[in-house]
């Protein structure tokens, strides 16, 4: 599975699709959130402002990635 690492503590999930490279703007992250086309966690979600943190698991047209976090 493929890792998105993030240095804050946490990061919207609009931002992490985009990071991940599975939406090409904020925009198309945000239409594809309102859909009900993103699974945070096997659930769907969307509040694109939603905070992920280290450990969720995020899939989006059959392609997952977990977010790994700032070990501090």
């Amino acid at each position: 599975m493929q890792k998105v690492y993030i240095k804050d503590d946490f990061i919207k999930l609009g931002q992490a699709l985009k990071l991940a490279g599975l939406v090409e703007s904020g925009l198309d992250a945000k239409y594809a959130i309102q859909e009900g086309e993103v699974l945070l966690n096997g659930v769907v979600e969307t509040q694109r402002g939603k905070k992920c943190v280290s450990g969720d698991e995020i899939s989006f047209e059959g392609n997952s990635f977990v977010i790994v976090g700032n070990s501090k």
